[in-house]
């Protein structure tokens, strides 16, 4: 297709047999062999074969082939290798018949064992004796597949896979399918070093699935295991988690919740899971939080690993969320897949919001849709409201692009979507096309359209016509509010947090489920109007003296802009509003607010009105808005700063004395989250009495009682005592090198990314040097380097100096980062986006100008667009924001 750079059609893999050997541990290197069965397409003639390749030396490849009633073999001339577009050209000595009956293409080939998280890569870790130690394992998503083996590298070339490798004999080697053999060489070139005896693994076949899904590792591994509740072809699955040694038992929790999620997944689907084995790594060095390779998953530790003695209790909801992630993906990305990488989101959007399902459906009690309103959905939209936003099917030339859309747009919003339609047609009639759809195209590639078209067939309703402009247009709709004696009119425009979307930019009139409630109750239609997709509809019969609220429980994907009154009027019925809904209020407030649409000193007075709230997912947005608002007037007067810190003081201080920091036993989880995300808003809002606290345990944990402070409270208290420090400034480096043996000897999984999130809270020059100097210290691995700078962001302490040692060092940071595109492009984007002035709006313009920005181009425009926002939004409302707080005494 010509808005696709992809490889020619002439011949198609069916088959690979993959054998890799010959792992050097020193030099980082192996070699490998590749037969890879054929399909002669055409047209004739075919006398070259391209196919992907990266960072690979090909030594040799030949052809053999079969004819009706003859063998042959055709001799590859040349070798020529593109690096740019990865793709190698092998000329032959004569076409290929097209009447061939098999075709092999047999090539061999050396690659490296990188350090870079992507191919065939190496992970450092600290083994159970204190000695350092790596592990070997696999990333192929996107276009990854191409650095450890030469292939066909597209995710419709699909094709069945045999593997082997050669590794010591001590080792475990795991791979997509069961082992089928282990035994020594069969030949004298497959070697290690002279005292290393070795053994060749060898696996069964894969079913027909995508080079970015195939994937192995070995090292030094154990594993605990659990099995199905359900019978899968006569047999319960096996269920297993693999570590290095010395850590296996924190994969308990992540294990208890995946054999449960396989039979739930099962049994929605309607479709049992087809592999004969489900196995969860954790590595090391992971780029991403996880990947979701067929019957393999690999994991970041912290997305798997969970101890409940020492980790924040935090990461359960992290570690069983992503396991049903990835999960899902067995089913919904591989069984089916996307035809091309512009339907990524086909993949992960669904994936998002069925593994928040199965959450809901294992742990009721921890209210995950609230959490999603809260977190997944108002991310989706806070990036979808910038001009740099991208529509959820993105146009996608060149895989090697891929990696910049594996962001909010395509998980988050594809995710917020899809609970959207669900919730409109009704889930289980939803899931029920999804069943039809899985069934329709297994084995095989799907579009958008195929998932539609059996959905509207189950529902009855024309989905690809409600869904299409949710899909392929760019933004979302804000419903403005009109109320007179004629009704309630509605209007819906595109909303961009500039506020200044031209008429260009407003062409779309989606389709938005209306979801309106009455103080009668819940009610799908008023006056029959369920949904509108016009550009205006009015509301007959309601009035300003009603009692109504729009987009009940947050499940449309849009704002809603109402009149000041009817703000205040919801604020002060909140008792009538669900979690959910509050959520939204808040959300879209300060998005009006942001954009001008709206009253930031309004949406004060209204987080003023929820002091009394009790929900951890309400205080968790009344909580990001106003660090939000905090962050960006980090640049106004003090007298400012300070009372917006004392009008946080004002609404978190009483609900942290009422819940105290003490953890019941039988506490609630969102009980517990709630207490350490307001100390952690008190204190770093200036709270004396929690200040001097955090200090006390901070005290005894640093003098040898890590009992002093409760899991849950490390980052809260770790980051209070570090932007709050007081004395010297030796004693303060004290208290900096405590939190920092944190991050160089862990004392548990998640120990790291909390103390790095914390050295960032200094306010102290000093410090702020020493956390900068981490990025390029090597001490950090790189994976985790945008934890810090994100931090130092956040910081406007910090803000100002991270960009300048950014600037200063950027041939350093990119050298050390572009190796893989997802890492540079997080950092970027998570260093530059919290400014709020034309200035820092200029510069970073400016820095970026004559730079290579391919691979991260999108998030330096996107980040240029909230600095934009944030920098008009100060303009325009500091002042009244510093009166409003003068005149109420904070």
């Amino acid at each position: 297709m010509t808005d696709r750079e992809t490889l020619p059609s002439t011949v198609r893999p069916r088959h690979y047999s993959l054998a890799i050997y010959d792992l050097n541990f020193t030099e980082f290197t192996y070699k490998g062999a590749v037969k890879i069965d054929l399909d002669v397409v055409g047209p004739a003639p075919v006398s070259e074969i391209l196919l992907n390749a990266r960072e690979l030396t090909i030594s040799e490849a030949g052809i053999s082939l079969e004819l009706s009633k003859t063998s042959a073999e055709i001799k590859v001339t040349d070798i020529a290798v593109d690096e740019k577009s990865e793709v190698v050209t092998l000329s032959l000595s004569e076409p290929l018949p097209v009447e061939a009956m098999r075709v092999s293409l047999t090539i061999g080939f050396a690659g490296l064992l990188n350090n870079k998280m992507a191919g065939f890569y190496r992970s450092k870790y600290t083994d159970a004796n204190g000695q350092e130690a790596h592990m070997y394992s696999t990333q192929f998503e996107a276009t990854d597949a191409r650095r450890a083996f030469p292939c066909f590298d597209e995710p419709a070339l699909k094709a069945t896979f045999d593997f082997s490798i050669t590794v010591p004999e001590e080792w475990m080697a795991i791979s997509n399918m069961p082992e089928v053999s282990s035994k020594p060489p069969e030949d004298g070139k497959k070697k290690g070093t002279a005292d290393t005896k070795l053994k060749t693994v060898t696996f069964a076949t894969t079913p027909i699935m995508s080079t970015y899904l195939l994937a192995w590792a070995c090292g030094d591994f154990e594993y605990i295991e659990a099995f199905t509740d359900r019978l899968y072809n006569g047999k319960k699955v096996p269920v297993r988690v693999y570590t290095t040694k010395g850590i296996v038992k924190q994969g308990e929790f992540a294990l208890q919740n995946a054999y449960k999620i396989v039979d739930y997944f099962s049994e929605i689907f309607d479709i049992d899971y087809v592999l004969p084995k489900v196995d969860l790594l954790a590595v090391h060095e992971f780029s991403h939080g996880a990947m979701e390779n067929w019957g393999l998953i690999t994991y970041r530790t912290t997305a798997l690993l969970f101890d409940p003695e020492t980790s924040d209790s935090k990461y359960k909801n992290r570690v069983a969320y992503v396991v049903a992630h990835e999960l899902a993906h067995q089913w919904f990305g591989n069984l089916v897949t996307m035809d091309w990488w512009s339907e990524l989101w086909l993949n992960e959007g669904f994936a998002t919001w069925v593994g928040w399902l199965a959450i809901d459906y294992l742990y009721p009690d921890w209210d995950v849709f609230a959490v999603f309103v809260s977190e997944s959905l108002q991310g989706a939209l806070n990036l979808d409201s910038l001009r740099q936003s991208h529509p959820i099917e993105v146009p996608v030339k060149s895989a090697l692009d891929i990696d910049q859309i594996f962001d909010a747009i395509s998980y988050l919003k594809g995710a917020s979507s899809i609970r959207m339609i669900s919730s409109h047609i009704g889930v289980k009639t939803f899931l029920k096309g999804v069943s039809n759809y899985l069934r329709q195209h297994a084995y095989g590639n799907a579009t958008t359209k195929d998932l539609w078209d059996a959905v509207g067939e189950e529902s009855g309703i024309n989905v690809n016509a409600i869904m299409d402009d949710w899909i392929t247009k760019i933004g979302f709709p804000v419903v403005t509010v009109i109320e007179s004696s004629a009704g309630v009119a509605l209007r819906q425009d595109r909303f961009l947090s500039s506020g200044d979307a031209t008429t260009e930019e407003n062409q779309t009139s989606w389709w938005i489920p209306l979801g309106i409630y009455t103080d009668g109750g819940s009610a799908s239609a008023y006056s029959g109007v369920s949904s509108f997709s016009s550009r205006e509809t009015i509301l007959a019969g309601l009035g300003p003296e009603n009692f109504y609220k729009l987009n009940r429980n947050q499940t449309g994907v849009y704002r809603v802009n109402y009149p000041p009154e009817r703000l205040a009027k919801l604020g002060l019925a909140k008792d009538m509003l669900s979690i959910t809904d509050k959520v939204g209020l808040i959300a879209d407030a300060s998005a009006m607010a942001l954009a001008g649409l709206g009253s930031t000193t309004g949406l004060l007075g209204f987080l003023d009105g929820l002091k009394g709230e009790e929900s951890y997912v309400v205080w968790s947005e009344i909580v990001a808005r106003l660090g939000s608002l905090r962050s960006a007037i980090f640049e106004q007067p003090d007298e400012v700063k300070s009372g917006l810190d004392a009008f946080t003081r004002s609404l978190v201080s009483p609900a942290v004395k009422k819940l105290g920091w003490e953890f019941k036993d039988d506490e609630d989880y969102l009980t517990s989250q709630l207490r350490s995300l307001l100390i952690g808003c008190a204190g770093t809002a200036g709270d004396a009495e929690v200040i001097a606290e955090a200090r006390s345990q901070f005290a005894k944990y640093a003098g040898g009682d890590k009992t002093a402070i409760h899991p849950n409270l490390r980052g809260a208290v770790f980051s209070i005592v570090l932007a709050h420090d007081e004395g010297t400034d030796q004693e303060a480096g004290v208290v900096y090198d405590a939190v920092l043996k944190e991050v160089l000897q862990p004392t548990s999984v998640d120990g790291k990314e909390i103390a790095l999130t914390s050295l960032g809270k200094s306010k102290r020059p000093e410090l702020i040097k020493r956390t900068l100097s981490l990025i390029l210290s090597g001490d950090v691995a790189v994976q985790d380097l945008h934890t810090p700078a994100s931090s130092l962001a956040g910081n406007g302490a910090a803000r100002w100096e991270l960009w300048r040692y950014i600037k200063a060092n950027w041939t350093e940071i990119h050298a050390l980062m572009s190796g893989n595109m997802v890492i540079l492009d997080r950092f970027v984007r998570l260093s530059i986006s919290r400014f709020s002035s034309q200035e820092a709006y200029d510069d970073i313009k400016a820095f970026f100008a004559d730079k290579d920005t391919h691979g991260y181009e999108r998030s330096v425009g996107q980040a240029l667009d909230i600095v934009g926002s944030f920098a008009r939004w100060v303009e325009r409302d500091a002042g009244a924001v510093g009166q409003w707080l003068k005149e109420r005494a904070y």
